[in-house]
């Protein structure tokens, strides 16, 4: 008799929700409010309409907590809705990471597509005028996308349906560079004019994200894109060290997603929106040095509008999670944030997640998104909510590569500090010198491990390394790889401007599987003593393979070939970190300090 009195009582109070006016319809433990149709649409704070589903727990009372869940490029709302807790089978990363699992759990989820994708003037059929007229993408721009964001939570607390100081951001990819801004930005509102204002809502409310789970994201997009090798995961970056210089460009990846702005979404016309250009950027990186002063104009529009460093030191707390062997967004992106982070306050509330996960040629296991979709549910429930629970400021859980693809191995580990993953080192070691250059217009390893195109990092191709590079080995002891090998050397440079391309190899029984690659850009007549890192991995080496660290004059398509270039390397050592602790008899000794 108390249920039959209980719930028409929760349900008439559920079905008065109305959030932008939509009307609400309880399905599968929630109470679901779609926009079902373009009328429906919410202008953003410039008129673009806006595809926008809202989520409600089917208990408790407003102003709810409030998850925004953000998709990637391209993308659409319904990326992360589902009709189940564990989400899409097809996409594992949504399992306990959806609308239907959050507002089960007591949050307000909001849903939207992307300005420019979908039915928010992205499909050509959705584009109408005038409001949909400059309704194009800025790639997840403070200015623009995470401007939108700001909007719809303000006018949900203006509505009475959201507490303006309990909200979560979350997205992957482009929702996770999104995610990483929006934290950043906390409770300020970034202009079109570029000026920063205090988030208030239209009704004069003060709101602030409170808590950020960027996934699959960047903290610096210029360092994705165009990498320079400057970064190094024991050291502090600054903001703007990703273009001093501008790096090497991720050909197939700048590829790609331009390809994806086209097919999937309203791409710019070129030359009509610097703030948008997608086209105009992709040509001018892509025709190479001697890049001049347009190119250091878009690198530094990424950094101020579409990346997070620029934006201060004091974002809200943040989980951060990054790919091993994502090709776009690897492992050290994450860890760019982290170190800016903790370099600046040692107490900083930045955790990080590390594993097989991403895009292309990741693993993208559910073991992974268990333990990791786990921490981010009860990092919201603290930071949200005041619960217990949650990753611990500064501390990393990483999860190893294995192979087959899929395979997890090593399982989870967490330690309290990046500074305390790796215990060990093995030390590689090049006596003479070689001279590297472009070589021919192309090399068979860069086009078989292109990861656009071969979406396994378990494969393995006979055969040995190119021809004219630069290899240092020695047989594996059976070891567990720990993070981000270090390559010092002196080097010469002749000609233009060049590059250093690293691939990092298990090689056994003339077959070889690559684990880790990185690059360097070397400036116009560099000479003198270079340190650069690989971009990182966790994976066993069997005992009685080669490890094999290639330096080569280009990997191309995976990166931009230059020309015109030679450069003298000599003095050539590597660093490979270990889990493993100093041990002589294996050639296990302690990691080299750095400063």
């Amino acid at each position: 008799m108390l249920a039959l009195l209980v719930v028409p009582s929760t349900a008439s109070a559920v079905d008065t929700y109305a959030p932008f006016g939509h009307p609400c319809t309880p399905q599968n433990g929630v109470d679901f409010c779609p926009t079902a149709n373009d009328s429906q649409r919410v202008p953003s704070f410039d008129g673009v309409p806006l595809d926008v589903d809202v989520t409600f727990p089917l208990t408790g009372s407003p102003p709810f907590p409030a998850i925004v869940l953000l998709h990637g490029f391209p993308g659409l709302k319904t990326s992360f809705e589902a009709t189940s807790p564990n989400g899409l089978s097809a996409a594992k990363q949504t399992y306990h990471y959806n609308n239907v699992y959050f507002a089960q759990h007591g949050y307000a989820v909001i849903n939207y597509t992307a300005r420019g994708f979908g039915r928010s003037c992205g499909e050509p059929s959705s584009r109408t005028s005038p409001a949909c007229d400059h309704g194009w993408f800025h790639f997840a721009d403070q200015r623009y996308e995470a401007h939108d964001t700001q909007f719809l939570l303000s006018t949900l607390v203006d509505e009475g349906l959201v507490s303006p100081n309990q909200i979560g951001v979350s997205g992957t990819s482009y929702g996770g560079g999104q995610s990483m801004q929006l934290a950043f930005l906390r409770n300020r509102i970034r202009t079109t004019t570029g000026s920063l204002i205090p988030w208030k809502s239209p009704g004069g409310k003060l709101l602030h994200i409170a808590a950020a789970w960027p996934r699959w994201s960047w903290a610096d997009f210029a360092d994705s894109a165009i990498p320079n090798g400057r970064f190094l995961d024991f050291k502090t970056p600054g903001v703007s060290d990703s273009v001093k210089p501008i790096g090497v460009t991720k050909q197939s990846v700048i590829d790609e997603l331009y390809l994806g702005g086209v097919v999937l979404g309203y791409l710019a016309p070129q030359g009509a929106d610097p703030t948008a250009d997608l086209k105009t950027w992709k040509d001018e990186l892509e025709a190479g040095e001697p890049y001049g002063s347009n190119v250091q104009a878009v690198g530094s529009q990424f950094i101020k509008f579409k990346s997070a460093l620029s934006l201060g030191t004091s974002p809200a707390p943040l989980l951060v999670m990054n790919g091993w062997t994502d090709p776009i967004f690897p492992a050290t992106e994450g860890l760019r944030v982290y170190n800016y982070l903790r370099g600046h306050n040692k107490n900083a509330a930045v955790s990080l997640q590390l594993g097989d996960v991403g895009h292309f040629r990741t693993g993208n296991a559910l073991t992974s998104y268990k333990v990791f979709n786990g921490q981010g549910s009860a990092f919201f429930d603290h930071y949200l909510r005041g619960l217990a629970g949650g990753p611990a400021a500064g501390a990393v859980t990483a999860l190893g590569q294995g192979c087959p693809k899929g395979k997890v191995s090593p399982g989870a580990v967490t330690v309290p500090s990046y500074s305390k993953f790796a215990r060990g080192d093995l030390h590689l070691a090049f006596g003479g010198s070689r001279k590297l250059g472009p070589g021919g217009a192309s090399d068979p390893l860069g086009k078989t491990y292109d990861p656009v195109h071969n979406s396994d990092p378990c494969w393995t191709v006979k055969g040995g390394a190119a021809k004219g590079s630069l290899v240092l080995k020695r047989t594996s002891p059976g070891f567990t790889l720990a993070g981000a090998t270090t390559v010092i050397a002196k080097v010469k440079t002749t000609g233009g401007f060049g590059q250093i391309d690293a691939r990092l190899w298990d090689v056994t029984k003339g077959k070889r599987r690559l684990i880790d690659t990185g690059t360097y850009r070397l400036k116009k007549k560099q000479k003198g003593k270079i340190t650069f890192q690989l971009f990182g991995n966790e994976y066993k080496f069997a005992k009685g393979h080669t490890i094999e660290l290639e330096l080569v004059g280009h990997d191309s398509p995976v990166f931009l070939r230059d020309t015109g270039f030679k450069v003298k390397l000599s003095t050539v050592s590597a660093d490979v970190p270990t889990r493993e602790k100093p041990n002589l008899k294996r050639g296990i000794v302690k990691p080299p300090k750095r400063h």
